[in-house]
């Protein structure tokens, strides 16, 4: 059995900062006897930038390849470099095994990820020492049905979306909630969402932030036109259904993770349910949820004085 400890390393290869950041890990990884990975696109990516600007004899020319010189199974980590849709993008490589992420921002918000640019250094040692947290992120697994048979399955970290597909329609759904229809209505398209993705596409819609230890799926219409259109959080083991009515002036189109896509035609179904297999994001403390909403969003909280000494 090999002892060899290997790392996938997923970037944003098209932006400098996130190039020299996966030329700084894989030197470091190197240099603590550990092999970094990259998928050979990005690989090709980054040497390519690095052969451009005239580099040459970096520690990228001896980095492995995924699938060649290393399969996903063998993977201990992944280190995601880049903003929340790169941590999306880690997040289907590995998929099948639930390879645990750790992301270093280099985005904007960041909300996904554990440890921004500055911290790269220091993140780097404490995956070398293995010191870091696994937390599992509930995601959702989604069926496509038409005329009673499945044409597609995907599943989702943050959403899943069902949305008009034309942008001067409007798209007709009823939903339903674990066998039982709820309401119908005209929309611009309606949210199925985690506790993860409350504070991303939901979020913007006027959907509730979900804290990551509340097990629920979210239910978040766009522009809906109707009394009874206001966002629902459900239980983690419902199934929710939305069908594309024939009544819709146009067809839809489903959206998991504004990553995985499909068309829905008029009669089109649905299904989002918890899926068995998790996402896992490694961390490096136990903080609470409170801070990461406070540092992400700027928060104003100027006044609080907090409970009295020994309360």
């Amino acid at each position: 059995m090999s002892t060899k400890r290997y790392v996938l390393i997923v970037s944003h290869t098209r932006r400098e900062d996130a190039q020299n950041a996966a030329l700084q890990v894989t030197e470091q990884l190197q240099l603590a006897g550990i092999v970094p990975v990259f998928p050979q696109q990005e690989l090709s990516e980054l040497q390519a930038a690095e052969l451009e600007a005239g580099v040459a004899g970096s520690a990228l020319e001896t980095a492995s390849v995924l699938g060649t010189d290393c399969q996903i199974e063998d993977l201990e980590l992944v280190i995601v470099l880049g903003g929340d849709g790169t941590i999306l993008k880690a997040a289907e490589i590995v998929r099948a095994t639930a390879t645990p992420l750790l992301g270093i921002n280099l985005g904007h918000v960041g909300f996904l990820a554990e440890s921004e640019r500055d911290g790269l250094d220091d993140a780097v040692k404490r995956v070398v020492a293995k010191d870091y947290l696994i937390k599992e992120r509930l995601t959702l697994d989604v069926g496509v049905y038409v005329e009673g048979k499945e044409v597609f399955r995907t599943w989702a970290l943050n959403e899943a979306t069902i949305e008009k597909s034309s942008t001067e329609k409007m798209l007709e759904v009823v939903v339903e909630i674990d066998r039982k229809p709820l309401t119908s209505f005209g929309c611009d398209g309606i949210i199925l969402g985690t506790p993860t993705g409350s504070t991303a596409y939901a979020f913007s819609a006027g959907g509730p932030v979900i804290w990551p230890s509340v097990e629920a799926i979210t239910v978040v219409p766009l522009s809906a036109h109707a009394l009874f259109a206001r966002p629902l959080v459900v239980s983690p083991r419902a199934t929710i259904a939305v069908e594309v009515l024939h009544r819709s002036n146009g067809s839809g189109v489903l959206w998991a993770d504004g990553r995985r896509t499909w068309h829905l035609p008029p009669g089109a179904r649905v299904e989002a349910k918890r899926s068995a297999l998790p996402v896992r994001l490694a961390r490096f403390r136990q903080g609470p949820f409170n801070d990461r909403l406070v540092k992400k969003f700027s928060l104003p909280v100027d006044g609080w004085r907090g409970p009295a000494e020994g309360n």
